[in-house]
């Protein structure tokens, strides 16, 4: 459960980050010298917190805490950022970015799908217009995942940025308010592609991972199939606390924090806590499962701003894991 005093420290560490423009990774396809230019041309929203996606979802983060905990001292100025970035000329910007040549595959999936995920927290405020402002960059992502899903023969069963499940777990639940067609194209591919599978037998983690392959994919099945969903789960999942699974139920061990990739396995063990969360009520003995997201929660939650490698983003997923 998130209390206030939390909400605070983790508004206090993104604010922190969210306009910070270096260092910086461009995820970009120079076609000549006339694309060079700084993160914040190329970027006039999402410039900050290292990297593209980061940003991202450091404002899905801010605008959820702002949202859910409206008194808190970093409220009023989590909204007056947004009144100043989420406006239409700077979305208008990072929408040119997308028509550039060579783009296809910027961002994709995991950006695009927090890229909706920030879409469906600013829809949750009517009153406001950031939602309106950012409608055209998330139709264009949504596009871009109508085009792309039917052409993806195999779904990529990563722990990393290209995971198929987790981008669309995002994807999905916007489409759900958003964009019906997209419900259809998301539902049909997740059931071709992990609705026969059986008996999962994990091998995880990877030395790099931040997501689990194996419950994301879960979490995204509970999402398609609704009341069937258990079902599929006691096939997938046969013995959630047994040997074949135990890989998915020990925390994850960081050996170098300011290693940016070593440091991917914090990140892990916050994903995995929010997917056990997620799966508690579908799965036998619900207190077990919880008391497994609670030991990986504990493991990741001291070490948030240990370095900067882990500070500009491991919030978010613990945000994620703590409301969703």
């Amino acid at each position: 459960m998130l209390d206030a005093a939390t909400a605070e420290r983790f508004a206090t560490l993104t604010l922190g980050h969210l306009m910070r423009e270096w260092p910086y990774k461009l995820d970009q396809v120079l076609n000549g010298p006339a694309d060079l230019a700084l993160p914040a041309t190329l970027h006039p929203i999402f410039h900050g917190s290292f990297d593209w996606h980061s940003c991202v979802h450091g404002w899905w983060q801010v605008m959820r805490l702002a949202r859910l905990f409206p008194t808190m001292d970093q409220a009023a100025a989590i909204e007056a950022l947004a009144d100043r970035m989420l406006v239409p000329h700077r979305v208008a910007g990072e929408v040119a970015y997308l028509d550039r040549p060579m783009t296809g595959g910027f961002e994709r999936p995991y950006g695009w799908g927090w890229l909706l995920a920030l879409h469906d927290e600013l829809a949750l405020r009517p009153d406001r217009p950031w939602a309106a402002a950012l409608e055209p960059l998330a139709r264009a992502f949504a596009a871009r995942f109508a085009a792309y899903l039917p052409k993806l023969l195999y779904p990529v069963r990563s722990g990393k940025h290209d995971s198929t499940a987790f981008a669309l777990i995002h994807a999905l639940r916007w489409a759900r308010t958003h964009d019906a067609a997209l419900v259809g194209v998301i539902e049909a591919r997740s059931r071709l592609w992990f609705g026969a599978d059986r008996a999962a037998h994990p091998w995880e983690p990877s030395g790099e991972d931040f997501l689990s392959a194996t419950l994301c994919e879960a979490v995204l099945m509970q999402d398609v199939l609704g009341a069937d969903f258990r079902a599929w789960l006691g096939a997938f999942l046969p013995h959630p606390y047994g040997a074949p699974t135990a890989c998915l139920r020990t925390p994850a061990v960081v050996t170098d924090r300011s290693d940016g990739r070593l440091a991917h396995l914090d990140g892990l063990n916050l994903a995995r806590a929010w997917c056990w969360q997620c799966l508690a009520d579908d799965l036998p003995e619900p207190t077990s499962a919880r008391l497994i997201a609670h030991a990986h929660l504990q493991a990741a939650l001291p070490h948030l701003a240990d370095d900067y490698m882990g500070e500009h983003w491991l919030a978010t997923f613990a945000l994620l894991a703590l409301t969703d």
